[in-house]
């Protein structure tokens, strides 16, 4: 059976995506049980933080080939009902999520890296738009996420040759925040995921929100949304330590309320 694993590490909590064989291909069972795994363990409101991996020797290898048969023929109507749940839950997730890539993400698994907040890898990771290899254009959110991160000159050039490129140039490109050796990305990912949990979260939370919605808004509505935002937060318990913390000369003790 498909699966994600789910495992807990004091505020911050790891799903696994767990089809080694595959390489993590995508499937309708992998993708429904990614939704569920996040929308369970962020439930919990201890919960502060999120990595996202993948078992094996790749974090995602993009569409199960086999499985698109399950998909049926009307593909617009079963990828939103079958493979958007997962996306969404990520991308409006209430706490920030940390992607560490682990070899190959591909096609949609690329797709699915971008769907985070930060992506680390290990160094023998690649990634590989791939689509128009094989006469397709991409998808699950990369011609909406890519260009966002490193413009569209170089979002065209990954899209149209198809050129894989390696966890440091992705860091040089701005796709990754940062590069681990091999052994260490667990533990550097969890490093990463515990000092955002260690913040404001509902203040993070709201900061990517209003980035997000930044593209499709103007210079002055911009401006009125996040003073509309900030007059929502600025009573929260960790707005007000915040504000205490900074005259009392310490540093601040955030609880994520």
């Amino acid at each position: 059976m498909a699966g994600v694993k789910r495992e807990r590490d004091g505020a911050v909590g790891i799903v696994t995506l767990d089809e080694p064989a595959s390489l993590n291909a995508m499937t309708p069972e992998l993708l429904g049980d990614l939704a569920a795994a996040t929308g369970e363990m962020t439930a919990d409101p201890a919960l502060r933080a999120l990595v996202l991996t993948g078992a094996g020797r790749g974090f995602c290898s993009g569409q199960n080939l086999k499985s698109l048969v399950s998909l049926g023929e009307d593909l617009v109507a079963a990828a939103m009902t079958l493979y958007w749940p997962a996306f969404k839950a990520l991308r409006e997730c209430r706490v920030p999520v940390v992607v560490a890539v682990n070899g190959v993400a591909a096609g949609g698994g690329f797709s699915l890296a971008l769907s985070g907040d930060m992506i680390v890898a290990a160094r023998s990771a690649n990634f590989i738009q791939v689509f128009s290899r094989i006469g397709l254009v991409p998808d699950l959110g990369s011609t909406w996420l890519l260009p966002r991160l490193i413009g569209r000159q170089r979002a065209l050039e990954l899209m149209l040759f198809n050129q894989s490129i390696s966890a440091e140039m992705a860091r040089e490109w701005g796709i990754v925040h940062e590069v681990f050796d091999d052994a260490r990305l667990k533990d550097g990912a969890l490093a990463l995921a515990r000092r955002l949990a260690e913040g404001p979260t509902r203040a993070l939370a709201a900061t990517r929100q209003l980035l997000e919605a930044s593209d499709r808004s103007t210079y002055a509505d911009q401006f009125h949304r996040e003073l509309e935002v900030q007059a929502e937060i600025r009573s929260s318990a960790d707005a007000l330590e915040g504000r205490a913390a900074f005259v009392e000369k310490r540093p601040a003790r955030f609880t994520g309320r």
